[in-house]
């Protein structure tokens, strides 16, 4: 998701000058083809940076990207008057962190939680939930609408990172729903092109049907969003809950789907590929 975002901001005339990442073959590559660096600490990024946008797999990434600069690498290095907008999707109570710590450092963070995948990243139409100050957002504003084709300022710190967590929560839900509609389909000698035009027409239909119904019977599962994030996303939803003492059986029963990809070596496909667990005749699992 960074790359493609860096790529469509270098396309509409911003210059991305450094990139990082723990894959440094990845970095080199990247920087040679948007004509900047390749950073190999992250308080060159900060350095050479206005605005540094960050993409990372989870809270602990986050953290160790943000940490004290005391205690080693990190991109609150010399930051003040540094913009920071975080894209990934993880818990709240760490964008709040990263906030506070940020501001400390004489810097602004933003939290950009997207709703899209790598198409709508390098074509600039994601879907973006904003949180932070309003001064931070309206400042990180010119550069957000140009990758996005809609965003929406939803609060203070950490609100935009609840909505995402339910929007992940409700999306996972609904795509073990339809691979388990499918896989019933199929058994029952349906014919499911059929039956995924009837889903559409139906209330039955879904956004998840239109991007993975297809891919579920054809079994092409080429990564969008894999599993092992649907089962990370779904359980920062269900810490969510847990915290305001709501049991929420739909969510849990999905993570245990999820849980169970990463188990059998299946986390790296695309969430469709739920669908192997479901359709019979289809993943017979690991040998004990």
């Amino acid at each position: 998701m960074g790359a493609n975002m860096a790529k469509r901001l270098k396309d509409v005339g911003y210059p991305v000058v450094a990139v990082y990442d723990v894959r440094t073959e990845s970095a080199e590559a990247l920087a040679q083809e948007l004509g900047g660096r390749s950073a190999t600490r992250l308080a060159e990024v900060t350095e050479a940076s206005d605005v540094i946008i960050t993409v990372v797999t989870d809270d602990k990434a986050m953290l160790k990207v943000f940490g004290p600069p005391k205690k080693g690498d990190s991109l609150l290095t010399n930051a003040s008057g540094k913009l920071f907008i975080n894209c990934a999707t993880i818990s709240p109570k760490v964008h709040v962190e990263v906030e506070k710590m940020a501001n400390k450092a004489g810097a602004e963070s933003l939290e950009a939680c997207m709703a899209s995948s790598i198409t709508q990243a390098r074509e600039g139409t994601l879907y973006l939930m904003c949180g932070g100050a309003e001064a931070t957002f309206n400042r990180a504003k010119s550069i957000l609408e140009r990758l996005s084709s809609s965003m929406r300022y939803v609060g203070k710190a950490g609100q935009a990172a609840n909505v995402k967590a339910l929007v992940n929560m409700v999306m996972n839900i609904n795509t073990a729903g339809l691979a388990e509609g499918l896989a019933l389909g199929d058994a029952l000698k349906l014919d499911l092109a059929m039956l995924r035009e009837v889903f559409s027409q139906t209330g039955a239909n879904s956004r998840v049907l239109q991007t993975d119904g297809e891919d579920m019977q054809n079994r092409e599962h080429s990564c969008f969003f894999s599993s092992a994030h649907a089962s990370k996303d779904s359980g920062i939803a269900l810490s969510l809950a847990k915290e305001k003492g709501l049991t929420l059986p739909l969510a849990t029963a999905t993570k245990k789907q999820y849980d169970r990809m990463i188990k059998e070596g299946l986390g790296e496909l695309d969430k469709s590929g739920i669908a192997e667990l479901t359709f019979k005749g289809r993943h017979k699992g690991r040998r004990k």
